[in-house]
């Protein structure tokens, strides 16, 4: 990897960990006043406000400011890490940054299922699943051996530009593609990298 990329890298994990530190809240919080109109907001200034919808990538960003438990670990110590090397060695994807697309995916919860269906501690939906051969998404190897091979093949789609293959798979190839081969204008997907690229960097990844 050129410098440069690792010091555009660097910026974004760095710009990462800045936006942990000014951040008093996460998610969408609302209340209903006195007239019956409803308040929606990111910023809970009021004391009525009630949390709606969580943020899913708050227990990764509070990882970078104080990390607790199992995302403490150094990356050769957390779960599932003889399943991590073992799908680097297949595809080359490094186990580093295999280990911090599961921390802010999942936080290492093999049964996590979102809303929109993405599965398993590399949150693969059932398409991409199945593009790779995956018959269970709920075991740990199965999940991780299919999310490298993907990141592997979104690497070499985008001439190992790591910013936009993780942008690729947040948010899809097509949308990358389309938006001329450039970061989605996605709220989640303009979250979603720079945090990824941190926690790469933190645990060791150029």
């Amino acid at each position: 990897m050129s410098s440069r990329v690792r010091t555009r890298l660097l910026c974004l994990a760095l710009a990462a960990l800045a936006s942990t530190e000014g951040m008093a809240a996460s998610g969408i919080f609302g209340f209903v006043d006195e007239d019956g109109v409803e308040h929606l907001s990111n910023i809970p200034d009021d004391k009525r406000y009630r949390l709606m919808l969580a943020d899913r990538f708050e227990p990764a960003r509070t990882a970078l400011r104080a990390p607790r438990g199992v995302l403490a670990l150094p990356f050769g110590q957390r779960p599932f890490h003889d399943s991590v090397l073992r799908a680097s060695s297949d595809t080359g994807v490094d186990a580093a940054l295999l280990h911090a697309v599961i921390t802010v995916e999942s936080g290492y919860n093999q049964g996590a299922v979102s809303p929109k269906g993405a599965t398993g501690l590399m949150q693969l939906l059932p398409g991409t699943a199945k593009r790779y051969g995956t018959v269970n998404l709920l075991d740990p190897g199965e999940n991780i051996r299919a999310g490298a091979r993907y990141l592997r093949d979104l690497l070499a789609m985008f001439d190992n530009n790591l910013e936009l293959a993780l942008a690729a798979y947040n948010a899809g190839e097509n949308a990358v593609i389309r938006h001329g081969r450039r970061l989605p204008p996605y709220a989640e997907t303009r979250r979603y990298v720079p945090l990824v690229v941190a926690h790469y960097q933190r645990l060791g990844g150029h």
